[in-house]
This record gives C-alpha cells, sequence and structure tokens, in this order.
C-alpha cells in the first residue's frame, strides 16, 4: 500500500515537472494575441540588430521585411522595412546590421519577422543589443513565410512568475515528502 502511494507521488510529481517545460526554441507563426501596435512606453532607447542571412536562401531577395521584438513586461519595438535593395541587405551568406530605436526594454524574450514579397528570404540568426538587456540571439535557419509574423516567444509572462514558482513549490514538497518516506 506505501509503495503505491509513493508512486503515485512521484508519478503526480513527474506530471507537474513536464508540465511546467520552457518553450519551443523553433520559430513559429505569432499568437492571434501579438499585436504590432502596442507600445508601453514613451521612453526611447537603440537597439542594434545584427541580421545574418543563411548560406542557403535565395542569392537576395527584393522581400519587404520587418521586425519586431521586446520584453516580457509588454514593451514592444518595432522597425517596418528594414529592407533597402539599394544597400543589398539580405544577400545569402552575409550579415546587415541595423540601428533601431524604441521603447526602453528589459531582457528582450521575444523576436518576430515579417516579410511579403515574391523572393523568399531565409535568416540564420537575429542578434539584438540594447541597453537594459544582455545580447541575445534567435536561430532561425528556416525560411520566413510570407505575410505573417513569424518567430520566437520565450518569454515568461511576468504576472505569471508566481504561478510558475507556486507550482515548483508544490513539486518540491512533493518529493521531500516522498524522500523523508524512504529514509
Amino acid at each position: 500500500m506505501m509503495k503505491s502511494l509513493l508512486l503515485l507521488l512521484l508519478q503526480l510529481a513527474l506530471i507537474f515537472i513536464l508540465s511546467d517545460a520552457k518553450s519551443s526554441t523553433l520559430p513559429a507563426q505569432a499568437d492571434k494575441s501579438f499585436n504590432i501596435s502596442y507600445i508601453q512606453s514613451v521612453t526611447s532607447c537603440s537597439y542594434t540588430a545584427v541580421i545574418t542571412t543563411s548560406c542557403s536562401s535565395s542569392k537576395y531577395t527584393r522581400d519587404q521585411i520587418s521586425i519586431s521584438f521586446g520584453d516580457a513586461y509588454g514593451n514592444q519595438i518595432y522597425a517596418p522595412r528594414i529592407d533597402d535593395p539599394s544597400t543589398r541587405a539580405f544577400e545569402r551568406c552575409s550579415s546587415d546590421t541595423f540601428q533601431i530605436n524604441g521603447p526602453c526594454a528589459y531582457q528582450i524574450c521575444y523576436l518576430y519577422l515579417y516579410r511579403t514579397g515574391p523572393d523568399g528570404w531565409k535568416p540564420e540568426s537575429v542578434k539584438i543589443y540594447g541597453y537594459n538587456t544582455r545580447a541575445v540571439t534567435f536561430y532561425y535557419n528556416t525560411f520566413i513565410p510570407s505575410d505573417i509574423w513569424y518567430g520566437f516567444n520565450l518569454c515568461q509572462n511576468a504576472s505569471s512568475s508566481h504561478q510558475i514558482s507556486s507550482r515548483s513549490w508544490f513539486i518540491y514538497v512533493i518529493l521531500g515528502l516522498v524522500l523523508s518516506v524512504l529514509m
């Protein structure tokens, strides 16, 4: 009877641990709640975006490229039309650097790209540097679908951090009980 109870408690702990897994590190279509017009902060900070185009991308692209990134607190930076065919931006096997101004943000945890046009484009990675944030790199290495925001959201919503820590606390209590019974 005691072994059955212990096994049940361990299974419950495992279920809670697995349900607390981090977001996938593969790019995906932006959630329907993603709104490019939401700007929270009125202060301005400067960011550097280094975008590396994959060597398996098309030789060049005439597509229109936009970028949006931000933090878990709703601070969103948006730059429409960072493409410029006259500067040969986004050529295969190249890196392009952009200075982007926008609201001041904390740690950048999401980044989306938007592409529209006939050529297609395959970024390898996007690295963002900012004043209040550590440099962060998002690895794409896939073609960006046309006419949708596509990228990463690795944020754990700031308002949900208490819920996550409560779940972790519960797991530790269960594991502590199991270990105390075993000893």
